[in-house]
């Protein structure tokens, strides 16, 4: 379907296809890396003692909570960007810094935005393989390029890129940034944030909606010198000068505060993940070594398309993406002990 008033752009978009939102009774919902705890307590306190500023703008900087992110990573508040979740400071990050006459580079199987923006924008890309293991090998990307970007660990497959490789990058791909999006680093990969202050073209951007059980708050942030934050908040003050609510501010604000409930949150995920990747196997699964909050697995037995049809039919939701060389795989998000008990026993049913 088009329009004879549509513009050029909008007429050639593909737009990105968000995990299904499905309304199904006792449902459990694996499929979009949702965190299956609640948000700190915290978090609660703090938004109802907002409220009674509603009829205020909030804060066109969000300065309590760059501050307070600054804090978090022993950052200036002047190194770090906030935004309407990561895809809007992601959305931000292509348009200030990406936007280049050289095309980018990233993955060909990773998050599915990333050619979203690039057809929005009118950037050049290219898709570099993954390996014959799904692993981003940086060497790959030591080519000329108006940018480099990936998320760390890689979704949908979780496999992650150690530190040392990312320097390794940054040592060689100095006349462009490198964009390394964190959304599920907290669940047993190592942030590239200490590289910061040593490489001035490297932008991190993390998202409060996994670790810190903040989705339906939309809260994101980058990281980075002082003059890519600068070039992300000229794009933002051109298109919204007050991203974030006072709600969403208050809210993430205090999440980052409480260190000890974000700690124990996501050891408990991964802890869970260890069980649900030893439970997958047993039943004939070959899983992925995940870092996120979700496993990709696929079984060699049994079509994916059908697994996935057949735990609906259950109501059991986990995400399937039908694209070359992970047609075969299920992304399955690591719920809780009872959601993965429902979830292996529906799978057990399906395959014997």
């Amino acid at each position: 379907m088009s329009s004879r008033y549509w513009s050029d752009v909008v007429r050639d978009l593909s737009p990105y296809v968000p995990g299904e939102q499905p309304k199904l009774p006792n449902l459990v919902k694996l499929n979009t890396n949702e965190n299956p705890y609640p948000p700190s307590p915290r978090v609660l306190a703090a938004i109802e003692q907002e409220l009674a500023t509603l009829r205020l703008y909030p804060d066109p900087n969000s300065d309590q909570l760059r501050e307070a992110i600054a804090a978090n990573f022993n950052l200036s508040a002047e190194q770090v960007f906030v935004g309407n979740g990561s895809d809007e400071v992601l959305a931000h990050a292509f348009l200030a810094l990406l936007a280049q006459d050289e095309p980018i580079l990233f993955p060909d199987i990773t998050y599915s935005f990333y050619p979203v923006y690039c057809g929005l924008y009118g950037i050049d890309f290219e898709e570099v393989p993954l390996t014959d293991t799904f692993q981003i090998r940086v060497d790959d990307y030591r080519r000329l390029n108006g940018g480099i970007i990936f998320p760390n660990p890689n979704a949908p497959t979780g496999c992650p890129v150690g530190v040392a490789d990312i320097r390794r990058l940054l040592d060689h791909n100095t006349e462009s940034v490198v964009v390394i999006d964190e959304a599920y680093v907290d669940f047993g990969t190592e942030s590239a944030v200490s590289l910061i202050n040593e490489f001035p073209n490297l932008l991190i951007v993390q998202t409060l909606s996994k670790s810190r059980s903040l989705a339906g708050l939309r809260v994101g942030y980058a990281l980075g010198d002082a003059e890519l934050i600068e070039a992300l908040d000229r794009v933002k003050n051109s298109f919204n000068s007050y991203p974030l609510g006072r709600l969403a501010a208050a809210g993430a604000a205090a999440a980052m505060a409480d260190r000890a409930h974000f700690e124990n949150t996501r050891h408990v995920i991964m802890n869970g993940r260890t069980k649900l990747v030893t439970a997958l196997r047993g039943l004939g699964f070959e899983v992925l070594p995940s870092s996120a909050n979700f496993v990709f697995a696929r079984h060699p037995g049994f079509d994916a398309s059908d697994l996935q049809a057949g735990l609906r039919a259950r109501h059991v939701v986990v995400r399937h993406f039908d694209q070359p060389r992970i047609a075969q795989f299920l992304r399955i998000t690591v719920g809780t002990e009872e959601q993965c008990a429902r979830l292996l026993d529906a799978l057990g049913e399906l395959i014997t």
